[in-house]
């Protein structure tokens, strides 16, 4: 994709639940997609990135009613004191936040229903069986757990081993069975369609057995968006949510950029692929609308070896690791130890020993030892290079290699190595400064060899602060400034990653300062405390 390409890549995370404060594993899947925005930004492609929240349903019905609010009022001050200020807390550059309860969303909502209700895929049925809250999902009986206690008559949900309801309610269907074929001819046509690998076999093998038409209505409670063609119903809240991906870009109001957006790029917890892999396209393919891109799984955030969970105390909010990491360290953490869509454990002690090594005593101490000898030794101006030995053109082949690789990492989601292939760069350079011992150098007075270190060791800085932009937006920054490089290149976000390889372009004679330490020394109180 180029500048001049007229689409735009657009890019998604789930709509969460308005049921309590967020925790760090929605933070998790909202900086993913962060990363992903930054980086085809930084690419120079037209990018569009949206979040927002789901707000309709039993389950926020029934937390608002525990809280002694109405479902409004409780959305309301949820979106307004957690939901939105977290995505500054964790420094996201979302270019639009959807509410499920916003006009332009229930509007189309209606509207598309009533077209597949005039189109003869919706009909009138009565649903009987087990429905987990917690999920907003109707379960399939051979999917349940028993209960611990051995109930016989209790079944649990496999996600939140918790016990579900048996629902019997009289509700319209959609004819999810009808497409069957066309969802698994997509996924042998398009085999990236689902990722990873494990989900699209998950998703896969669901279809094959065989689809169930879909109960698309709730009659027992009135919290969701009224169904257009008996007001009696509101539509089941997934296939309320799920078009807020359509909504948001424009379908039903805008056609010419609604053509420009879609189709978009999905990342979902592992937990909701069925919705997004299964029934989201079969609901396109009824509306004769193109389906996603791609809808990408990753996997859950563990602590204590269990999946991160509100109703376990075990949920951390954001801002408890971010006052005091910081947002960049926290992005940083959660995207490179984790291989997007697998799951991942969380331990503060972990967190502290890659805070440690890989930022404090790696990028930060280079930055900090490369801005204090240019200054030492020629008072703040970055010198030129001079001719370049076997140390510096393997540095010059490093670069090339990393910006390739991480390029090509970002491509297939695999974001840990993306990152892993820029810390490997900064461990090379590191490397390479320990074996130069400019320090030593410096006390021989040959000025042209010293000049010729500190200038590789800075021009390899400045290509670090543009493949780390996408993910430490604050660092990136910091250290754009502290090499002067704005002077003679523009804009750090300005910089395009086709050319961060290219070796040279920190003009000789910038202005080089060393500012506060990158990522400070932690306080010696445990964190989290």
């Amino acid at each position: 994709m180029n500048e001049q390409d007229d689409t735009t890549f657009y890019i998604t995370t789930p709509i969460y639940y308005v049921t309590a404060a967020p925790s760090i594993g929605n933070a998790y899947t909202t900086v993913a997609a962060d990363m992903l925005a930054r980086w085809h930004r930084q690419r120079g492609e037209s990018t569009w990135f949206l979040t927002g929240t789901d707000e309709h349903g039993q389950k926020v019905l029934e937390a608002a009613s525990e809280h002694g609010a109405s479902p409004q009022e409780w959305t309301d001050k949820l979106v307004a004191e957690e939901w939105q200020p977290v995505l500054d807390v964790v420094d996201i550059s979302n270019d639009d936040f959807i509410r499920t309860t916003e006009k332009r969303h229930t509007d189309r909502v209606r509207e598309f229903w009533q077209t597949l209700y005039d189109n003869g895929h919706v009909y009138q049925g009565t649903y009987e069986g087990p429905y987990c809250v917690a999920c907003e999902e109707f379960k399939l009986p051979a999917e349940l757990l028993p209960d611990p206690a051995g109930d016989a008559a209790v079944k649990l949900c496999p996600i939140h081993e918790r016990p579900v309801q048996q629902l019997s309610e009289s509700n319209y269907f959609f004819r999810l069975s009808a497409f069957g074929d066309r969802l698994l001819e997509l996924y042998d046509r398009r085999p990236d369609f689902v990722g990873p690998t494990s989900a699209r076999n998950e998703v896969v093998a669901f279809v094959k057995q065989g689809l169930q038409d879909l109960s698309v209505t709730r009659s027992t409670f009135d919290w969701g968006i009224g169904v257009p063609w008996d007001e009696s119903h509101v539509l089941y809240v997934w296939i309320d949510a799920l078009l807020n991906y359509v909504t948001a870009a424009g379908y039903g109001t805008e056609p010419d950029r609604f053509e420009r957006l879609w189709p978009a790029v999905h990342l979902v917890g592992k937990d909701i692929v069925r919705f997004h892999a299964v029934i989201w396209p079969a609901m396109l393919m009824a509306a004769e609308v193109e389906v996603p891109q791609q809808v990408f799984a990753h996997g859950w955030l563990q602590v204590g070896g269990q999946k991160m969970s509100k109703s376990k105390a075990t949920a951390i909010h954001p801002s408890e690791i971010v006052d005091t990491f910081g947002s960049d360290a926290y992005r940083y953490y959660f995207l490179r130890t984790i291989a997007f869509g697998s799951d991942g454990s969380f331990s503060w002690e972990h967190l502290e020993a890659v805070y440690t090594s890989e930022l404090a005593n790696g990028l930060g101490n280079l930055a900090s030892r490369v801005t204090a000898m240019v200054a030492r030794y020629f008072d703040g101006t970055l010198p030129p290079a001079g001719a370049l030995g076997a140390g510096e053109e393997g540095l010059v082949s490093a670069l090339a290699d990393t910006a390739a690789t991480a390029d090509a990492a970002v491509e297939r989601l695999a974001l840990n190595e993306a990152i892993g292939a820029v810390e490997g760069f900064v461990g090379v350079v590191n490397g390479y400064i320990s074996e130069q011992q400019p320090w030593q150098v410096a006390k021989t007075e040959n000025r042209d060899r010293l000049a010729t270190i500190l200038y590789v060791a800075a021009e390899s800085l400045r290509a670090v602060a543009v493949l780390h932009a996408a993910v430490m937006p604050r660092t990136a920054a910091a250290l754009w400034d502290s090499l002067g490089a704005e002077a003679g290149l523009g804009a750090l976000a300005d910089q395009r990653l086709a050319a961060v390889g290219e070796w040279g372009q920190l003009p000789a004679g910038s202005r080089l300062t060393k500012g506060a330490s990158l990522f400070p020394r932690l306080a010696a109180t445990e964190p989290g405390s």
